[in-house]
């Protein structure tokens, strides 16, 4: 059983891959908790993981290469690597790099929409004015959200960041009652509704289940 760091280690750091396994999932830092359950409770010993910090979530013009040069890295010691980005806000850029390399990624355009599964997710048509956290963003909140934006320094800032936002939608991906006592603290700090919205790992389970299942 792997043990992880600590999340702002994750957000920093990411996680440097443990031996074994034939399979290596390159993943973004804020999914590693996820994808972690997965293999250790579907026993996938073929796959392992190595995780690129969280913090690029912030810098997607930083994703495609950081993720192609993990690739080159990592290329000649696994027989497949299964890249656990979707775009990401990269415009379609991590695609043609993942075809250019010969790697599979997941499909969606966020991990917002994978987690509720890409079809559900895509009839939110009503839902331009969400604000989405996930269960590591929502541990995470002052590190991708308050502190980055400038709320913690200028809180005046939030009319303007937020202003046309209606509502903080929290997707669980486990049923934690403090985690979403904290989600609806996120929401009250930046005055916006509050929806908890259980989704589990979504099509991320079953693109996982996919890759694992390959010869």
């Amino acid at each position: 059983m792997v043990d992880l760091p600590p999340d702002d280690v994750l957000t920093q750091s990411g996680l440097t891959a443990a031996p074994g396994g034939r399979i290596l999932v390159l993943a973004c830092g804020a999914l590693a908790r996820e994808i972690l359950a997965l293999i250790q409770l579907n026993g996938w010993d073929h796959m392992t993981l190595a995780c690129l910090p969280a913090k690029l979530h912030l810098y997607p013009d930083k994703i495609t290469e950081a993720v192609e040069e993990a690739v080159q890295k990592h290329s000649a010691n696994f027989e497949r690597i299964f890249v656990a980005y979707a775009d990401c806000g990269t415009g379609g850029l991590l695609k043609a790099k993942c075809d250019e390399l010969g790697v599979e990624m997941i499909a969606g355009p966020h991990c917002y929409s994978f987690f509720e599964g890409n079809d559900a997710f895509g009839r939110h048509e009503d839902e331009i004015t969400a604000f989405y956290l996930t269960d590591f963003l929502v541990k995470q909140f002052d590190a991708f959200v308050w502190r980055p934006m400038g709320l913690d320094r200028h809180p005046e800032l939030r009319d303007m960041i937020f202003g046309n936002y209606t509502k903080l939608v929290y997707q669980a991906q486990t049923e934690d009652p403090a985690l979403k006592a904290k989600a609806e603290e996120c929401a009250r700090r930046l005055e916006l509704e509050f929806e908890y919205r259980f989704t589990g790992y979504g099509d991320l389970s079953i693109a996982l289940n996919d890759v694992a299942a390959k010869k």
